[in-house]
């Protein structure tokens, strides 16, 4: 199909939304929008690195800020194709996150003096594993293209600048015990029993809220999966509890595990998987420009988004988007066309 990149960028999102690119199958709309940058955007350099589409201008500006967006969207779910209705379209992709690569497609294509350089990043595999996720590659295979002093993820933040984000982690607790038979219970060990000492510290857990450059995150630790059991008449001779913890961005990843192994002391505890966060980085001074345009007070990411990588290859990072998070990989995602004119208008203005 082909997209309009000076069409309104609610009209775009529309278009984008209708072209279905589930993680994995994104090559269709990947084909349209190089088409569309090379056709509408003819100042821009334009490259493709798999599923993935980078433009960028060179007019030698004193910085550079990276405008970044997934193409991927989590499986239909009975909410294609797109329609509107009132002030909001719906469909999937909408929030999570059609709309902000919308608007970023538009700036691309209406923008050709900017007054900082700018690369546009949209990319595949971004809502499963994170090996996948096409920022790695393109990390590895093109790292120049993710250099810059500032980069702005697309996420749905309700049109609000959210800065940095929490770390996540994951860890198993195991405990042991000893099988017997249930009419002979007193001669084994119940190991699920023996989780009721780490849910007791899971449930008094008072979780931290601390402030970094003036924004609040607020930290979480919450059993989500337990794993028990042999039979119906066998006690079990092992369980498995897994914790998630969300940790502010004044911890790096090894201070949140030893955090987690003080909370837990005396158990066997092991890390699934962690991803650090990101600091606000809101002192950088492109960053202090992008404030300025948006006329709002930004607040604290609470989940986990790609800021994280690009604050680790050593720029700010902010989430901007339309669209409210809460309703990301819902039957029900809507965005409201408002976020969409807005969050348009400020990087308009930012990018002048």
């Amino acid at each position: 199909m082909a997209l309009d990149l000076r069409a309104d960028p609610i009209d775009l999102t529309a278009a984008l939304v209708d072209v279905p690119s589930e993680s994995g199958q994104e090559a269709e709309l990947a084909d349209a929008v190089e088409a569309a940058l090379r056709a509408d955007a003819p100042h821009l350099e334009v490259v493709r690195n798999g599923d993935a589409v980078l433009a960028r201008t060179n007019l030698g500006r004193a910085s550079r800020v990276i405008l970044a967006g997934h193409l991927d969207t989590v499986p239909v779910n009975d909410n294609l194709p797109v329609r509107r209705e009132g002030g909001h379209l719906h469909g999937l992709g909408t929030v999570d996150m059609k709309g902000g690569d919308a608007v970023f497609l538009h700036l691309a294509a209406a923008i050709t003096e900017p007054k900082h350089d700018v690369t546009f990043v949209f990319y595949d595999c971004e809502e499963v594993d994170a090996a996948r996720n096409g920022l790695g590659r393109i990390e590895r295979e093109l790292p120049d293209w993710l250099r810059a002093d500032l980069a702005i993820v697309g996420e749905p933040s309700n049109a609000v600048i959210e800065a940095g984000c929490q770390g996540t982690m994951r860890v198993r607790l195991k405990v042991s015990g000893q099988r017997a038979h249930t009419a002979r219970a007193w001669r084994g060990s119940n190991a699920i029993h023996g989780l009721v000492e780490p849910l007791r510290r899971l449930a008094e857990y008072q979780p931290r809220t601390p402030k970094i450059d003036g924004l609040t995150y607020r930290e979480g630790l919450q059993a989500v999966r337990v794993h028990g059991g042999v039979a119906g008449n066998v006690v079990p001779d092992e369980a498995v509890l897994e914790i998630n913890h969300r940790f502010a961005p004044d911890r790096s990843p090894a201070q949140a595990e030893q955090h987690l192994r003080e909370v837990f002391d005396g158990f066997d505890l092991s890390v699934v998987d962690i991803s650090p966060g990101a600091l606000p980085g809101l002192d950088a001074p492109a960053a202090v420009e992008l404030v300025q345009a948006a006329g709002g007070q930004p607040v604290a990411k609470l989940g986990w988004t790609d800021v994280a990588r690009f604050s680790a290859l050593g720029m700010a990072a902010v989430n901007f988007g339309p669209g409210d998070p809460a309703l990301a990989h819902t039957q029900q995602e809507n965005v409201a066309v408002a976020d969409i004119t807005q969050v348009t208008k400020v990087l308009r203005t930012f990018l002048g």
